[in-house]
């Protein structure tokens, strides 16, 4: 028996993937979470041989999650939930040492045979899915620049984010327009959706 813990926060598709799951007689499903960081307490707990995992999660993203499972419940394998339009977000998945995805869109009848190819440590790649996200590079962003997008592209204001990361307003605008000038965007959330559709926030 493959025990399964699935991580998805919207209620209709975690419902859909758990009824699909349960059909088979070789898969159980030990349990659900809904946000990132309920992943690991949870697996640690249940000990599943495989964590369905959505790549954008609340609290904490899927991506992440992912890598603190592998390095604290190593015999977990880990099988990502993503969507077509997101490659950059499958580029650090793989950089993460995550191998095996499912499109979201993907038939039904897929998931089960993903779960039990994962279960036995082999891949499970998208081809189109994997050409797409090598189309984009690595991220022309430091980390400080990364920081601060991502907390723009959290809706918080100059001000706020000059609170939290102990930067004057200035310098953290100085880091906005240079987000800005390296994604190519036309303003701040044009760089936070083209950083976020390569997978470097």
């Amino acid at each position: 028996m493959i025990r399964v813990l699935l991580a998805e926060d919207m209620h209709m598709i975690r419902a859909a993937l758990t009824a699909l799951l349960r059909l088979e007689p070789d898969i159980e499903v030990a349990g659900e979470v809904t946000r990132g960081d309920e992943i690991v307490p949870a697996a640690l707990r249940l000990r599943p041989d495989v964590a369905i995992v959505d790549i954008d999660l609340p609290v904490l993203d899927g991506i992440t999650a992912a890598a603190s499972l592998r390095a604290e419940l190593p015999s977990c394998r880990i099988l990502v939930l993503t969507a077509l339009g997101r490659p950059g977000q499958v580029r650090r998945a793989l950089e993460a040492g995550i191998q095996a995805f499912l499109v979201k869109d993907a038939p039904g009848e897929r998931l089960a045979d993903a779960v039990r190819r994962t279960a036995a440590g082999l891949r499970v790649l998208d081809p189109e899915l994997v050409a797409s996200a090598l189309q984009y590079g690595e991220s022309p962003l430091t980390p400080r620049e990364t920081t601060v997008l991502r907390e723009a592209a959290r809706g918080s204001s100059a001000e706020d984010i000059s609170a939290r990361l102990h930067l004057s307003a200035g310098t953290v605008r100085n880091y906005l327009t240079s987000a800005i000038t390296k994604t190519g965007a036309r303003n701040k959330i044009d760089a936070i959706r083209i950083a976020e559709d390569a997978g470097w926030l």
